[in-house]
């Protein structure tokens, strides 16, 4: 059980932002599959593109967005650009949301 003094408020908040920030990224259904994609490794735009047939100005805009919220890294090979998830945090919390959602019934 916590008790008071094994309860710090301020470090909590911050979890917790951090956590709301993670949760409203993921919140976009095409940023949510393009993690879940990220999530079986890395893939390069095109393949992006062609397995979640999401049109190049909306995979450019989603991919920024998670960029931005460093939910990914990217590499360059070339002319070609590879994504992959960035932290293993991401991971966890989408293989709770596949177990949950997406996990083949038994």
């Amino acid at each position: 059980m916590t008790t008071t003094s094994d309860f710090d408020l301020s470090s909590m908040r911050a979890s917790a932002n951090k956590a709301c920030s993670l949760m409203r990224v993921m919140s976009n259904p095409d940023r949510l599959l393009l993690l879940c994609q990220l999530a079986q490794g890395e893939r390069r735009v095109g393949e992006l593109e062609e397995l979640l047939d999401i049109q190049q100005p909306t995979l450019s805009q989603q991919l920024a967005v998670l960029r931005e919220e460093a939910l990914v890294e990217t590499r360059r090979d070339g002319k070609q650009i590879y994504y992959r998830i960035a932290h293993p945090s991401v991971l966890a919390v989408l293989n709770v949301l596949y177990q949950q959602y997406c996990k083949p019934e038994e």
